[in-house]
């Protein structure tokens, strides 16, 4: 097994990896970079109202990594791609029963009447099941002249 020398694109098995002249067809509106979603539904397990699992996400050229915590998970990583409004990552998480949890899933981004995102999100769960779980964009309050 070669490594992958620094700089050099990196492909990511099993998942689409979006060509130059994909990037540039790739909706700004869908774009994640920065985006923060709050877990709000999960077939999976019952979701934490008060304290959800909250994911940040970042993208560049359709590439897709970030980070998660929250509700049953202390630390969870994430990394994939997107391709228009669907996403594919590879996750990996701890949770807080110490258990180390890994897998991926496939997403579905929609625009809300809000203006704001949603994931629906299909995955294999531990139990050997397919699940659905639903993330909301949380909405991030915009720094003012006034407030800083």
């Amino acid at each position: 097994m070669g490594l992958t020398p620094v700089g050099a694109p990196l492909r990511l098995a099993g998942m689409f990896q979006p060509d130059d002249q994909e990037r540039s067809a790739v909706p700004d509106r869908f774009n994640l970079q920065g985006r923060v979603f709050d877990m709000v539904s999960s077939t999976s397990s019952r979701v934490d109202p008060v304290a959800p699992t909250r994911f940040t996400y970042y993208e560049s050229g359709g590439v897709l990594w970030g980070h998660y915590s929250g509700d049953t998970v202390d630390l969870g990583r994430f990394c994939g791609a997107r391709r228009d409004d669907v996403v594919d990552i590879a996750f990996v998480h701890r949770n807080r029963d110490g258990e180390t949890i890994r897998g991926s899933a496939r997403s579905r981004i929609d625009l809300s009447a809000d203006g704001l995102l949603q994931l629906t999100e299909d995955f294999t769960g531990p139990d050997g099941a397919a699940h659905v779980s639903v993330c909301r964009e949380v909405a991030v309050a915009q720094e003012t002249s006034a407030s800083r």
